[in-house]
C-alpha cells in the first residue's frame, strides 16, 4: 500500500505483538529507510505507511534504534545457520563469505550501515548495537569452540574474539562500501587469523 492509502488503521491488541502488525510495520520502516535514508526515517513516517499508530509503534520499539534493529534480525537471510564443516578454516571461510553475500546481496547491509551511523550519536542506538553484537559474538565463537574441541585450534584460543576479528574485516567493507570481496581475499583473511603472519613466530 502507498502512504496515501485510505484504509483503516491496522487493529493493535496492545503491548502484545500481533504478527500481521509487526510484519506490516517491519516492511514500512525498511521501506522508508531505504527510500529516504536515515536522515529521512521517522516513526511518524514508517507509522503513516503501515497504517499503524505512532504509540503502538513506540510501544513495542521504544526507539529508531530498536526498531531498525528488528528490521534487520528479522530479515530471514540474515540469520543464517553457522556453518560446521569439520573443517575450522572452511567453516570460518564460510561465514566470512556468506557475511559478505548477505549484506552484497539484500537489503540488510543498507539496514545495518543505518544502525552504525545512528549509535554514532545516540547512547541508547549504540546500547542496542552493543548488546545484539555481543549476542552474535556469542553464536559465531561457537566456529572456534567447536574447532577446539576437534583438537583443530588451541585451547587458550579466545573464541568470540576470533570471529571478532572476521566480522570486523567485513564491518570495514560494508561500512566503505567495498563488499565485493575476492574468494582468495577471503582465504588471505582466514588464514591469517589461523596462522598468523608473523615471519618467525615463537615456537
Amino acid at each position: 500500500m502507498s502512504e496515501t492509502d485510505n484504509s483503516p488503521a491496522r487493529r493493535s491488541i496492545g503491548a502484545t505483538r500481533n504478527p500481521a502488525s509487526q510484519e506490516a510495520i517491519l516492511a514500512a520502516a525498511e521501506a522508508v529507510l531505504l527510500e529516504n535514508g536515515l536522515n529521512g526515517f521517522s516513526i511518524e513516517a514508517v507509522a503513516k505507511r503501515a497504517r499503524a499508530g505512532k504509540p503502538t509503534i513506540y510501544r513495542w520499539w521504544p526507539s529508531q534504534a530498536a526498531l531498525l534493529l528488528d528490521v534487520y534480525h528479522s530479515r530471514k537471510h540474515i540469520n543464517f545457520i553457522f556453518p560446521d564443516t569439520g573443517n575450522v578454516r572452511d567453516d570460518l571461510r564460510s561465514y566470512l563469505s556468506g557475511l559478505l553475500k548477505t549484506w552484497r546481496e539484500h537489503t540488510s547491509g543498507a539496514v545495518f550501515r543505518s544502525l552504525v551511523a545512528k549509535a554514532q550519536g545516540e547512547p541508547a542506538a549504540l546500547a542496542a548495537l552493543s548488546a545484539y553484537m555481543a549476542d552474535r559474538r556469542a553464536q559465531s565463537g561457537e566456529i572456534i569452540r567447536m574447532a577446539q574441541a576437534r583438537g583443530e585450534v588451541r585451547a587458550d584460543a579466545d573464541p568470540e574474539l576470533m570471529t571478532e576479528i572476521l566480522a570486523s574485516f567485513a564491518w570495514g567493507r560494508l561500512l566503505t562500501d567495498r563488499l565485493e570481496v575476492s574468494d582468495k581475499d577471503i582465504d588471505a583473511v582466514v588464514d591469517a587469523v589461523l596462522t598468523g603472519i608473523a615471519a618467525n613466530p615463537s615456537a
